[in-house]
């Protein structure tokens, strides 16, 4: 997949002519951050003090939840956020979730989803995982969110901060390749781990 339209260097651009929607779109990173590690701890908490965990069986539930999320977060850049178009509402819902991203990729404010959003989908999660796993869920979801954090944490370093020089520039590399010279590979953010696994490593 080639690049349509070069990516701006600055700047951002209105998705709804509704203020309040529009204000909706636009989410400072520090506030999922604390969101999500209070709910995650608070999480662990509850856990802890019904019997629910035991230090080893959070630990594992924990890293099983992080790791979970890292494949859930390549598997809805790919296939979600970078579907084809086909059909006029299709085109617009996709520009609206990422395609904005990617012309403004520089836009601080839209680098995480709408608290409303994510906090929706988390307590989604959390009865879709309680109902498989049972107590197990306040154990794998404080991972599963701490993972998305991590995410949305190292998503913000690569667009807001010059790469380090040290191991951690990889990510920034292989993000940056998918910005801006091949969006059809490279969907692991946090890691390129599953990029490996599935095979769309860009070329080097």
């Amino acid at each position: 997949m080639e690049l349509k339209n070069k990516p701006h260097a600055k700047g951002t651009k209105a998705l709804f002519k509704n203020k309040f929607l529009e204000k909706l779109t636009r989410t400072h990173i520090a506030i999922p951050l604390v969101v999500f590690s209070i709910i995650s701890t608070g999480l662990l908490i509850y856990g802890f003090q019904e019997s629910y965990l035991t230090t080893l069986s959070a630990l594992l539930l924990f890293i099983g939840g992080f790791m979970s999320f890292t494949l859930v977060e390549y598997l809805m850049h790919r296939f979600v956020f970078h579907l084809t178009p086909t059909t006029e509402k299709r085109e617009k819902f996709a520009y609206t979730v990422h395609g904005v991203h990617h012309d403004y990729p520089k836009d601080k404010d839209r680098l995480a989803m709408p608290i409303p959003l994510s906090l929706a989908l988390a307590t989604g999660f959390f009865f879709l995982f309680r109902l498989f796993m049972g107590a197990n869920v306040f154990g794998f979801l404080p991972g599963f969110l701490i993972g998305y954090a991590a995410y949305l944490w190292v998503h913000y370093m690569v667009h807001a901060f010059q790469p380090p020089k040290n191991f951690w520039k990889v990510l920034w590399v292989h993000h940056g390749i998918h910005h801006y010279k091949d969006p059809g590979n490279a969907f692991g953010v946090s890691s390129p781990f599953w990029d490996v696994i599935f095979r769309t490593m860009p070329k080097k």
